[in-house]
């Protein structure tokens, strides 16, 4: 499998452990002690970790650090999505539209070639010499 494939599997299955963990606690412990909500995350959180680790050193080889993070933010929207709308039964927004099309800027800006184009070099007039009479 290729290294960025294998980077992106891994970070959409550490980042469905991550939203869980960040936002699964609103639903489900409410009613308990926020310090209850905290460990659960945690321990979600754990299996967050086991995937982002190898992600993150698998990819990075093949992608640099600005690019591993952009893509980890298009991922976790890419999650985050489906999780609020079936999970937690937020309402639609077009809102996550917009949020997706910025992050599909980032993306572009993040992955286009750093380098400036090369320009040719610019023309140069030859000039008539004078004469001196």
């Amino acid at each position: 499998m290729n290294t960025i494939v294998k980077t992106i599997v891994l970070l959409v299955i550490s980042n469905t452990f991550m939203t869980f963990a960040w936002y699964a606690h609103l639903k489900n412990l409410g009613h308990k002690p926020w310090v209850v909500a905290a460990m659960v995350s945690w321990s979600i959180a754990l299996f967050e970790y086991l995937f982002q680790v190898p992600a993150n050193r698998i990819g990075y080889g093949a992608l640099s650090l600005p690019q591993l993070k952009i893509i980890q933010e298009v991922i976790t929207l890419t999650v985050f999505i489906p999780f609020a709308l079936i999970y937690m039964r937020q309402t639609w927004s077009w809102n996550y539209v917009w949020a997706a099309l910025c992050l599909m800027g980032a993306v572009f800006f993040v992955f286009r070639d750093p380098r400036p184009a090369k320009l040719p070099p610019p023309a140069v007039a030859v000039q008539a010499p004078v004469s001196s009479r």
